[in-house]
């Protein structure tokens, strides 16, 4: 993750959850009082987040030290530590909500992400996410997707092009699309297309677009389209793919399924914070 943002959008989430000031603990704690704190996993998944712990405690006071027993990407049981963190009471509870809503995100993303991967068949398809992530949390979500064995797809508007439905029909088609943003952007910008149909498919690789999706098509349609597209184009599946079919979709052999899912409704891994003084 970049750190420099990393930074700013914790800051940022503090500044949301503190205002003012924490009403409760400084009115029962003084800058004197000190203490640690332990997170436990109450759940079994894989863990993501150590930077978030780091940075965030010590844009609160750097005199927290904090002690971790696992890694990202680990796999973690009900009851386990995952770290332990030293410092002012204050601190310690006034960062506690903000890094737990994101460990806990974080972690239930990567497990997901972890089961996915775990479903498909045969070693050659791989999954990716979406751009249907939390805003303001994109870049720790696809990050956490990543801790999870999956792959990131583009990160926003800015870094590569897809042309979609609305594209395709606002533009005139497939071809005069592509055209157009061949002309305008450099060879170093990927360019994707989102196919609905064994022409569009077509449409695609006569256009030759670098990579071609195929948008609600059930495995056996993608088996077949997958003829008709070169070696040298990236296919895509997506929409329609649960835990439960993924396997059938990876049979095909297609090379990225993408999955809204590891983002937009993901269940959160249950985290706690307890702190001793």
């Amino acid at each position: 993750m970049n750190k420099l943002k990393l930074k700013s959008s914790i800051q940022g989430f503090f500044e949301e959850d503190l205002g003012l000031g924490d009403l409760t603990s400084e009115s029962i704690f003084s800058e004197k009082d000190y203490g640690y704190g332990e997170f436990i996993c109450k759940d079994d998944g894989i863990f993501c987040g150590t930077e978030v712990v780091e940075q965030g405690f010590k844009l609160l006071n750097d005199r927290i030290s904090v002690d971790f027993t696992i890694k990202d990407s680990t796999e973690v049981k009900k009851g386990e530590k995952i770290a332990l963190v030293e410092g002012p009471v204050l601190d310690l509870l006034m960062g506690e909500r903000v890094i737990l809503n994101l460990l806990q995100r974080m972690s239930g993303i990567a497990t997901i992400t972890k089961k996915a991967v775990g479903n498909l068949q045969g070693n050659h398809t791989k999954i990716c996410d979406t751009r249907k992530t939390t805003p303001g949390l994109r870049m720790f979500e696809k990050y956490a997707v990543t801790c999870g064995g999956g792959y990131n797809h583009r990160f926003g508007l800015y870094d590569a092009v897809m042309i979609k439905d609305n594209h395709i029909s606002a533009s005139g088609g497939i071809e005069n699309a592509v055209k157009k943003v061949r002309e305008r952007l450099g060879h170093t910008v990927k360019v994707e297309v989102e196919t609905e149909s064994t022409e569009d498919v077509i449409a695609a690789v006569k256009a030759q677009a670098d990579i071609i999706m195929f948008d609600n098509r059930t495995p056996e349609e993608i088996f077949e389209l997958l003829k008709l597209v070169p070696k040298g184009i990236v296919t895509e599946a997506s929409g329609g793919i649960t835990l439960d079919n993924i396997g059938s979709y990876s049979l095909t052999n297609v090379d990225y399924i993408s999955l809204g899912f590891l983002t937009h409704s993901v269940k959160a891994l249950d985290i706690s914070f307890n702190i001793e003084v």
